[in-house]
């Protein structure tokens, strides 16, 4: 009994205590005074750099929030674009901290790459984009179709996949980022460009006229989209984790940029809790006692930064669709803090 009661006692020390070595990234980010974080080459409403450079987009205010929960300082930030191709190795090699740059959700990526998916940021869906002269209103009428794509995404597959079972012959023709492959669908190069759909409505944007491309309506996969970080550091996929979560449950309950510090006050148990005034959830994390507070003063909660970025509030327009939260008719959903 005494060998069962001392194994029993290891392993209650293994679970509450985070060890030297499955703790470097949080050093390391403090040490360098600056989170690494991979965002896209450019895709309106996600990430995307202005003409000065600053950075914005629903990915990037997910390093925003991070950046806010570690120094209380949502600048700092450092953002490496990456192409589709590249964008596993920079995380792999440890050139970035995390990698926020709407990637999917998928079983290969999740157990072969020595990466960790940390949540869902958005729920999408493959789609196709066409040109109004095409004349098409369904991607059920694109038979004999050539398709523009780009490599190292999941969007090659889902269209053998969507061709295979309709029965319907297709040409692809791939390009090494997303740029090149609208750049060849506008010039004529081929019928129609496939993204998930909330990339075909930015990349609409930087066409010479948006206004003669419709989306198509037909959603052919599910494109889970969120943040991930390297295997083997816990402690930094809980905080990855969770200030994508203090988001969404700070929308849930109601906590916004503009109400944030009076929030605080409050004496509801569960608003305690999320703000640090009773307990210490936030320094189980490694982080303070107001790292929801930081997080919401930086980028808002999560209705806040898709109305911002993504929403009706922005250029492109996208229903929330799916991303309403699970209580207002979507699915977007996140454990509770407590």
């Amino acid at each position: 009994m005494k060998r069962v009661s001392l194994v029993a006692a290891l392993a209650a020390a293994a679970v509450f205590s985070v060890s030297p070595a499955g703790a470097q990234t949080l050093k390391t980010v403090k040490d360098r005074g600056m989170l690494s974080c991979g965002v896209s080459q450019g895709l309106p409403g996600f990430s995307a750099p202005d003409d000065k450079g600053n950075w914005t987009g629903l990915d990037v205010d997910v390093c925003r929030a991070i950046a806010a929960a570690v120094f209380d300082d949502a600048s700092k930030v450092k953002f490496v674009p990456l192409s589709a191709k590249d964008r596993f190795t920079a995380l792999q090699s440890g050139e970035i901290d995390v990698l926020s740059r709407n990637t999917t959700w998928t079983l290969s990526r999740d157990t072969s790459l020595g990466v960790n998916f940390a949540g869902i940021s958005y729920f999408d869906g493959q789609g196709f984009m066409a040109k109004k002269a095409l004349k098409v209103n369904s991607a059920l009428e694109l038979n004999g179709a050539s398709i523009c794509v780009q490599t190292g995404t999941t969007n090659e597959q889902n269209v053998a996949d969507y061709f295979k079972g309709n029965n319907m012959k297709y040409e692809v023709i791939a390009f090494a980022n997303a740029d090149e492959a609208v750049k060849a669908y506008e010039s004529g190069r081929c019928d129609v460009f496939t993204s998930d759909v909330s990339q075909l409505y930015a990349q609409r944007l930087k066409l010479a006229t948006p206004a003669d491309h419709i989306v198509l309506p037909e959603v052919i996969s599910k494109e889970p989209l969120g943040p991930l970080v390297r295997h083997g550091d816990d402690q930094w996929f809980d905080i990855v984790k969770w200030t994508l979560f203090a988001m969404i449950n700070a929308e849930e309950l109601g906590v916004t940029q503009k109400n944030v510090d009076e929030m605080a006050k409050s004496d509801k148990p569960e608003l305690k809790r999320v703000f640090g005034t009773d307990g210490n959830l936030g320094e189980q994390l490694g982080l303070t006692k107001d790292w929801v507070s930081r997080i919401v003063k930086a980028t808002g909660n999560y209705g806040e930064s898709f109305e911002r970025n993504v929403g009706t509030g922005s250029k492109l327009e996208i229903a929330r669709g799916l991303n309403k939260l699970w209580n207002k008719g979507g699915i977007m959903y996140a454990p509770p803090i407590r």
